[in-house]
């Protein structure tokens, strides 16, 4: 699995801004005001959609954790999990 800083390192630098207070609003569970939805299929995985870029993670109900599985625009593979 990729670490954040590669799945990060392909964005600019105000696209990165952006997606790092993303991602933090995504691990403090404050979700609101956030475009979330639960993929179909994937137990608990979710995308996040900002504009063209998805950032797609995985929530434990059990432990709380989040895990970034990937960050991407829609166009590429991102939603091959």
């Amino acid at each position: 699995m990729p670490t954040l800083s590669k799945l990060l390192s392909k964005f600019s630098i105000d696209q990165r801004a952006i997606l790092i207070a993303l991602i933090e609003k995504i691990l403090t569970l404050n979700w609101h005001g956030l475009d979330i939805k639960k993929l179909q299929g994937h137990g608990d995985v979710f995308r996040l959609r900002k504009g063209k870029i998805r950032i797609i993670f995985i929530k434990d109900k059990n432990k709380k954790i989040i895990r970034i599985i990937d960050i991407g625009y829609r166009n590429e593979k991102t939603y091959k999990l």
